[in-house]
């Protein structure tokens, strides 16, 4: 697993990643208050911080109303980041192979802190379906790739924040309870997430391993709930645990 202590000496580095990570698409603009008190940082170091990251093009700062959002570097250095990874290119034939034979869109997904990050998605040949959501993260405890990868992480819940948001009527936000889902996603190898997320839409995922039996990321197929009987569902599942297979370095 990937070691989640920081360096000593990287304090600097480690509040400006921070304070990127503030912005998102529900808010892709902050003014410096707001990004202190999130921060946590008094207003002379956030602006401290700002300026550094503004001078990099990591951030922009309208000139107008002087909040910040992100930059244009940073998004060269996304599109860079996806160009280079490897696991994604060598997972996009088999996600295009996935959404041919299902005609439901398959997914490729990290997790970043609390959150899955869709790496990469092709869609199937259905009118009714899920689409464009490269880049877009998604609650962990809400989603097929984040309860896969929570099930096998030994530290998974203990990492989780305390509090689970509900994003509909049927998302699992009692930790017990999401505990007891993850035994049975540990059993049969794959997980689901019907409605949970969003009202009508259903996932199912499971995690991609490395040499070591590292988890490295998930795949999912993802659709409409309405086409998401339980049968189907457990097909899926047992396709994409064959699936992950081949994404294994020698698989």
């Amino acid at each position: 697993m990937r070691e989640h202590t920081p360096p000593q000496g990287a304090q600097a580095a480690l509040r400006a990643l921070r304070l990127l990570k503030l912005f998102t698409p529900e808010q892709p603009d902050l003014q410096l208050a707001e990004i202190s008190q999130r921060a946590g940082l008094n207003k002379t170091t956030a602006h401290r911080l700002l300026q550094a990251l503004t001078s990099e093009a990591l951030l922009d700062r309208n000139p107008g109303s002087g909040a910040y959002r992100l930059g244009p570097a940073l998004m060269a250095l996304g599109v860079q980041a996806l160009a280079c990874n490897g696991l994604r290119l060598k997972a996009r034939p088999l996600l295009k192979r996935l959404a041919e034979e299902t005609g439901e869109t398959a997914t490729l997904e990290v997790r970043v802190d609390d959150m899955m990050l869709i790496l990469d998605e092709v869609t199937g040949g259905r009118f009714l379906g899920a689409g464009g959501n490269v880049g877009t993260r998604w609650p962990l405890h809400a989603t097929s790739t984040g309860k896969a990868l929570l099930a096998h992480d030994p530290q998974g819940l203990a990492r989780l924040a305390d509090s689970l948001p509900a994003l509909t009527a049927r998302t699992i936000t009692a930790r017990a309870e999401l505990e007891r889902h993850l035994e049975e996603v540990r059993a049969r190898g794959y997980a689901e997430t019907i409605d949970e997320l969003e009202d009508g839409f259903t996932g199912v995922g499971t995690v991609v391993r490395g040499t070591d039996g590292e988890i490295l990321a998930a795949i999912s197929v993802c659709g409409p709930t309405q086409r998401m009987s339980a049968e189907r569902r457990a097909r899926l599942g047992v396709t994409l645990c064959k699936a992950a297979q081949t994404l294994q370095p020698g698989g």
